[in-house]
């Protein structure tokens, strides 16, 4: 697929969190056991209340990964001054497994997007070794660049994201 088509430059994901790379290392994401997101995707916030269960292809179960989860448009698309928000940090994940064999870094945090359309990204990294990484103090302002040089990360191998907008789920209007 050319560059152009790519969903993860569509939406602005390469670029605004994540430098160009190519995607080497099979991620399924999957909500409640059976929404799986696909890019460009829209989930509502009461999809996503639980942690999802990632899965992590490759080949090596010696091979480790880190994932991260964030939000660039925190608090809201139009003042993003919160960007990246993190949601979930998992490090230490083998190949060939899920997020849950990991070590959980920073617990899931369920999205609650309170104005316009927020892109949610995940995040996969191949790291060089197990390693002991510490969470941040705070999760808005979350610097995904920073962390993966930091940890000596390099580039994702790979990346989703959906989106997810604040709506009157129960289809009542208010009066």
């Amino acid at each position: 697929m050319p560059r152009s088509m790519d969903p993860l430059v569509i939406g602005h994901i390469i670029g605004d969190i994540v430098d160009p790379f190519m995607c080497s290392v099979p991620m399924r994401v999957i909500y409640n056991n059976n929404i799986e997101v696909l890019n460009c995707c829209e989930l509502r916030p009461s999809q996503i209340l639980n942690e999802p269960r990632v899965e992590v292809g490759g080949s090596d179960f010696r091979t480790l990964y880190t994932l991260v989860m964030v939000d660039p448009d925190a608090p809201s698309p139009g003042n993003p001054n919160q960007r990246e928000y993190l949601h979930w940090l998992v490090t230490n994940i083998p190949a060939t497994t899920e997020a849950t064999y990991g070590e959980e870094i920073v617990p899931y945090e369920s999205p609650r997007p309170m104005a316009g359309i927020h892109r949610i990204v995940f995040i996969l990294f191949l790291q060089p070794c197990r390693q002991t990484v510490q969470a941040p103090g705070w999760r808005q302002n979350f610097i995904t660049r920073d962390f993966a040089e930091i940890y000596n990360l390099g580039l994702p191998v790979a990346a989703m994201y959906f989106a997810c907008k604040r709506r009157n789920e129960a289809g009542s209007r208010r009066r």
